[in-house]
């Protein structure tokens, strides 16, 4: 392997958070025009489409069907739930920054799962930036958003859980069933299960009223291409080529990286202690990844 190809495989989890992150800010420009629900499945629709002419293009060989129902499974949960959840929660009035709290304890479970299921061996270290993660994340988001008058239902609670629990049981699934899928072809079926699941939330929920403008479009565009597209192809091979426990930490980095986007977009606040919690957060990753 050349130098040039280990820096960019090197480079791989770093392009993965900053495009990761972009989603939230991509999303914050979008929600204001459209329903959840339904704003999900025409994104679902569109990635299929992006997908579809990428293996016609690749010419790439189609799935069995065992290979295409295990890419299904991953689908419905890493992307259905755990998007799904996420903004049923906020829907349903738990805070964003309460929600992404919850869904931000992910790395620590997802180690947990691929110790107990895979057979997965975690250091010490490794523990202790697991924890020394989540203490920054929630740091972060603690002194970035405001929560005065929240109310927490049962239902935004239960979401957010199922994103939490989606997300997590999906990388070790994926981890598990999808090694020797073809990345192409697997993500058609990720996302198809997907776009089915969002059709049957948006028709029971919403009425798909959509106000179509430039800000829309651009933010759906951004979302299709650089997160259902790039971002997730990135996820699919870092899970292929990595431990659970060091794929699932980088995660940690998503809501420092995404509070510093919305500080330079939005002029939110960034404070001290936010920064020293991000600073925490990187110390935590590394630890988690460091391989000696």
């Amino acid at each position: 392997m050349t130098s040039r190809h280990r820096t960019l495989i090197n480079s791989i989890p770093f392009l993965f958070v900053f495009l990761w992150s972009t989603g939230f800010i991509a999303a914050k420009y979008a929600l204001p025009f459209v329903e959840p629900f339904y704003f999900l499945f025409i994104q679902m629709s569109l990635t299929i489409v992006v997908f579809l002419l990428l293996c016609l293009f690749f010419r790439v060989q189609r799935l069995s069907a065992r290979q295409a129902g295990h890419q299904m499974v991953t689908g419905f949960l890493v992307h259905g739930a755990y998007l799904g959840g996420v903004f049923a929660a906020i829907k349903w009035g738990m805070p964003a920054g309460i929600t992404a709290i919850v869904v931000g304890t992910q790395p620590v479970l997802t180690a947990c799962l691929g110790w107990c299921c895979l057979g997965e061996r975690l250091r010490m270290k490794q523990w202790l930036g697991l924890v020394l993660g989540l203490a920054g994340v929630v740091t972060v988001l603690l002194s970035t958003s405001q929560h005065a008058g929240a109310v927490l239902t049962w239902p935004a609670l239960l979401a957010a859980l199922s994103a939490l629990v989606g997300i997590s049981l999906g990388t070790m699934y994926q981890k598990r069933f999808g090694t020797g899928t073809h990345l192409l072809a697997g993500s058609i079926w990720q996302y198809l299960s997907v776009a089915l699941l969002m059709a049957v939330l948006t028709g029971i929920f919403e009425v798909q009223k959509v106000v179509w403008n430039l800000q829309l479009i651009l933010a759906l565009g951004w979302l299709v291409l650089g997160i259902s597209v790039t971002a997730i192809l990135l996820l699919m091979y870092m899970i292929r080529e990595g431990e659970m426990a060091r794929v699932a930490s980088y995660f940690y980095l998503v809501p420092p990286v995404a509070s510093i986007e919305a500080w330079l977009l939005f002029d939110e606040s960034l404070t001290l202690v936010a920064v020293t919690a991000i600073v925490v957060t990187v110390i935590g990753v590394y630890l988690v990844v460091k391989r000696s």
